[in-house]
């Protein structure tokens, strides 16, 4: 499926809890497709950082990006301090208000919470403008809509048909709506209809907004899978140290071994 991913794309990549695909990872940095966009929704971790490492990103769009208890995210950390790569900073109601803004198909979504932030210094493509249905001085935030060309992610299942299980994590379902398209690999394809069946309709993203599925067993590990695995903290912890310097990371790489996505 990295075929897919062409260089100078905007990429949708889901927080570490919420069914991060690193088969995929090992699969981009295989591909080698680089100055990608990476929009993390709504922050970034061990996908984001190797990425990085790889050379492969341009442009980072988050409110945040670390390895939660393992530490700082080594590689992000070193490019934002060399320049080579473009941080634009966010929030987690932007990046959530930027793609309900592309969902819905309008160019902006308003927003207060950022008034009186050092952010919009720096967001030149944020706008703050009066509330024109207001009497009085009423500032709000413009956000434009993030329109990703792909959305990736890794879920516990999908159907036959397309149709991707993915429970309570409504953020996937919102990068799926935003993006051209979304590649996701799954642990296991079920034969039965997902959307057919009451009990996992409900959680259910359909075939419509799905590119391809690719079965990974264990697709998100080192991360941990929602109902399926832990994340393995021994091996977070393991490549934040070697993630260190640049020979580091290298190094860490060459020697995790991946399985191909199917």
């Amino acid at each position: 499926m990295a075929k897919c991913i062409e260089r100078g794309m905007t990429i949708a990549l889901p927080v570490d809890y919420a069914g991060v695909s690193m088969a995929m990872t090992r699969e981009m940095i295989r591909r080698g497709a680089n100055d990608l966009h990476l929009v993390c929704v709504p922050t970034g971790g061990l996908q984001v950082d190797q990425l990085i490492g790889a050379g492969l990103v341009g442009t980072v769009e988050t409110s945040a990006v670390s390895l939660g208890e393992a530490g700082g995210a080594p590689r992000f950390n070193a490019a934002v301090k060399d320049g080579s790569i473009r941080l634009k900073d966010a929030t987690c109601p932007a990046i959530h208000a930027g793609l309900m803004a592309a969902q819905k198909g309008i160019p902006f979504l308003p927003m207060r919470g950022l008034i009186g932030t050092d952010l919009l210094r720096h967001r030149e493509d944020w706008r703050v403008l009066d509330n024109p249905l207001a009497d009085t001085a009423d500032p709000i935030v413009l956000i434009p809509a993030i329109k990703p060309d792909v959305a990736v992610f890794h879920a516990p299942m999908a159907d036959r048909f397309g149709n991707v299980w993915i429970g309570r994590r409504r953020e996937l379902a919102a990068m799926a709506y935003a993006s051209t398209t979304t590649l996701v690999t799954v642990e296991r394809i079920v034969e039965e209809n997902l959307l057919a069946d009451e009990l996992t309709a409900a959680g259910v993203l359909p075939a419509l907004y799905i590119g391809a599925v690719g079965q990974a067993s264990r697709g998100a590990w080192p991360y941990g899978l929602w109902g399926e695995y832990p994340s393995d903290v021994t091996e977070l912890n393991r490549y934040a140290k070697a993630a260190r310097t640049a020979e580091g990371f290298s190094r860490y790489m060459a020697d995790v071994g991946s399985e191909t996505v199917s």
